[in-house]
């Protein structure tokens, strides 16, 4: 299984950029989830009808993990890690990485400049 991040998510909707090939065998094995935080993100930016309907499909396909307390416990240490390091990452990441370590799931994301940052965090390479 791995977790896919917002932008790959947009990537897969406009059908276009980079992990387009990774997202259609993950769905089409079944292994492909995501989070409520990207679930929010990818919903909230679908502004017209069509791409909101667009969205809506693709979550009728892809599990959205719940941000429980054990993701909570996991995204504040990363944050306070971050933070001491004065290498902080928005809100949302950091929320995504805590779903992905405390579930011990790979995240497919095109931002690998914030999440690099986060030890343990296995990130898939794009095709």
């Amino acid at each position: 299984m791995s977790l896919a991040d917002s932008d790959i998510l947009i990537n897969y909707l406009n059908r276009r950029g980079p992990g387009l090939e990774i997202i259609e065998r993950e769905l089409q094995a079944r292994r492909l989830w995501t989070t409520t935080i990207s679930l929010f993100e990818v919903l909230a930016g679908s502004l017209s009808p069509r791409r909101h309907a667009a969205a809506i499909a693709l979550f009728a396909e892809v599990p959205a993990i719940p941000f429980t307390r054990d993701c909570a416990e996991r995204a504040a240490e990363i944050d306070q890690l971050l933070r001491s390091q004065g290498l902080r990452i928005p809100t949302a990441d950091t929320l995504i990485a805590g779903v992905a370590l405390a579930r011990g799931l790979p995240l497919i994301t095109r931002n690998r400049r914030h999440f690099e940052r986060i030890p343990g965090l296995e990130l898939v390479a794009l095709e």
